[in-house]
């Protein structure tokens, strides 16, 4: 009973353990948004860091997203009566996609950009 017991042991001690999980698009991005439809601001910037390919914004806690491996990305934010959503896709410097939200009661869409740090 004890060897199966310290084979485990063992091979519990010697397993390497799991490396960190990267994104090819992990690091800092300054993102546009540009209202083409609707009320709402003209213009949206902001800066975003990916990593793991996990979508985050450092004031923002209503925010989330989320890159793909082929670099397709979902994402969406809300900020008091704001709210939008959006999908696109990025590459190895920049990205570009569509957008749909709402400020208030008035409906909004366009597109966004972004560019690495």
């Amino acid at each position: 009973m004890k060897t199966p017991l310290l084979w485990i042991i063992a091979t519990i001690c010697l397993v390497p353990p799991a490396a960190q999980a990267r994104s090819a698009y992990d690091g800092s991005w300054d993102l546009v948004f540009v209202t083409q439809g609707g009320a709402c601001d003209p213009s949206y910037n902001f800066t975003v860091n990916i990593s793991d390919g996990i979508v985050t914004h450092p004031n923002l806690v209503k925010f989330k997203g989320y890159v793909t491996r082929s670099g397709s990305v979902r994402a969406s934010v809300t900020v008091h009566d704001k709210f939008a959503s959006g999908t696109g896709r990025l590459s190895a410097a920049a990205g570009r996609g569509r957008w749909t939200g709402y400020a208030g009661s008035s409906r909004c869409s366009g597109y966004w950009t972004a560019q690495r740090n």
